[in-house]
């Protein structure tokens, strides 16, 4: 089953509709789903698709024009060339009657092992490809690459394409069709710990309970998940254990650049560059309060990746047991019950969401263009934060939001609380609503004092309306 991405595609059949030579870059983090995306819009069509190897240009070119004999000249079948500009050429001749599309996944691959590929790569585009019908779709997992390398104004690529498509994970909507006969909360908890990851979302089965599902995935040694983050991190990272470090930091409780730095017994510039490193692959992200962007003292930083945060706060610790194949006490006694303390964050992270959509839709008392939270000082100096901040730049209003995931029913100190905050994002806007979230319901004596118009009481249900 192909689930969601129906924008990606649109923007795949746009561009492949359209006469002569067009270009797509396609990039984004592992397991995203770029090479799912593109088997499924080039199924049913003249198309060859290849999947470069960690080998040399001579065995990458063999490998490549055989596929490419494969899929669109079978009558060649096993044959193939070991010359790049003889294949660029074949290639060319092959689109002389009708349209064919040319895949290339991987393209990091065989550009770091020849520093003239990309050169080399160009000059075919320039004098074949771009007189001849070809849709040319090029693909990569490492992100810095195809932004330095194939994006950026320094790439001989760069001028060529049509469009780009940065795969992002599934937003909880999206990644909900994953688990269809799960209600609510499990797929809330489902996308929590997946992160929205494709390749993760179809580890679960719900057809299973959720816990069996946990503990198969994360707290097994069998499990795909259970040595995962690692696993990129190798992938992604030569200085795997400074990375690591500095995420369990983070995911710790650590979020300014000294405190981070201190506990991982590291330099600020070394960590300015993991943290930049992190953040290119969605790892770790700067956060800053929505009222105060251009104000780099407020910053902090937190793992955004919510996979990695759910790993990094339950795997390390019980690395001893689930090896001892003792996983699921493990996570009946310790992980079940703190798995709603996990998903605060998340929670937020869905609401905010909710909010910038349906203030998009002009559901909301103002146009929200922008979403984000806010902490500062709050009255009488006290530290204070709110969950969900929308903004209207245009018109200075905003609506401002709390989120419980909580056994518990939103009740009148969790209601005063946030009526309390009013004005601490500053003068400049004018509060128009008040969102209040809630897992588990509201009170009466909350429902009764929510002023329609004003208040609006949400429950983790209608976020899946």
């Amino acid at each position: 089953m192909f689930v969601g991405r129906k924008n990606e595609l649109r923007v795949l059949e746009d561009t492949y509709k359209k006469p002569g030579f067009q270009m797509t870059v396609i990039y984004g983090r592992r397991r995203i789903g770029k090479s799912r995306l593109i088997t499924e819009f080039i199924k049913d069509k003249k198309a060859s698709y290849y999947i470069a190897s960690k080998t040399s240009i001579e065995d990458n070119v063999q490998k490549w024009s055989s596929q490419v004999i494969t899929d669109l000249a079978p009558d060649m079948a096993g044959l193939s060339v070991d010359n790049l500009e003889a294949f660029f050429r074949f290639v060319g001749n092959l689109a002389e009657k009708e349209k064919i599309i040319i895949a290339l996944d991987e393209i990091p691959y065989i550009a770091e092992t020849d520093e003239s590929f990309l050169s080399r790569f160009q000059v075919a585009v320039d004098a074949i490809f771009a007189t001849k019908n070809i849709y040319l779709i090029i693909c990569g997992s490492q992100i810095s690459f195809m932004e330095k390398e194939i994006l950026s104004e320094k790439s001989p690529l760069f001028g060529r394409r049509t469009n780009q498509i940065f795969l992002r994970p599934f937003n909880y909507i999206e990644s909900a069709e994953f688990v269809p006969k799960y209600n609510a909360e499990e797929k809330a908890i489902v996308y929590g710990v997946t992160g929205g990851v494709a390749k993760y979302l179809t580890l679960f089965d719900d057809k299973l309970s959720l816990d069996d599902n946990l503990i198969r995935n994360f707290f097994s040694t069998s499990g795909y998940l259970y040595e995962e983050p690692m696993n990129l991190l190798t992938q992604e990272f030569r200085t795997v254990n400074t990375y690591n470090t500095v995420i369990e930091v983070c995911a710790g409780g650590a979020n300014k650049v000294t405190e981070i730095a201190d506990k991982a017994h590291i330099t600020t510039a070394t960590l300015s560059y993991v943290l930049k490193s992190l953040d290119t692959v969605g790892i770790i992200s700067k956060i800053t309060p929505i009222t105060e962007k251009e104000n780099n003292r407020r910053s902090v930083y937190e793992v955004t990746d919510s996979m990695y945060r759910f790993w990094y706060s339950f795997i390390p610790r019980a690395r001893a047991a689930i090896e001892m194949d003792r996983g699921e006490i493990y996570y009946k006694n310790y992980v079940k019950n703190k798995i709603h303390s996990f998903m605060g964050k998340v929670f937020e992270d869905m609401c905010r969401y909710y909010t910038l959509s349906q203030g998009l839709d002009g559901n909301l008392n103002c146009l929200v263009t922008n979403v984000g939270t806010w902490w500062g000082p709050g009255y009488a100096h006290i530290p204070t934060d709110i969950d969900v901040v929308g903004i209207d730049d245009a018109n200075k209003r905003a609506v401002l939001g709390e989120c419980k995931f909580k056994n518990e029913m939103v009740d009148k100190e969790v209601y005063e609380a946030l009526m309390d905050r009013r004005g601490l994002i500053g003068k400049r806007y004018e509060e128009v609503e008040f969102l209040f979230f809630s897992l588990s319901g509201f009170s009466k004596w909350v429902k009764e004092h929510a002023e329609p118009g004003r208040i609006r009481l949400v429950t983790l249900e209608e976020l899946y309306e």
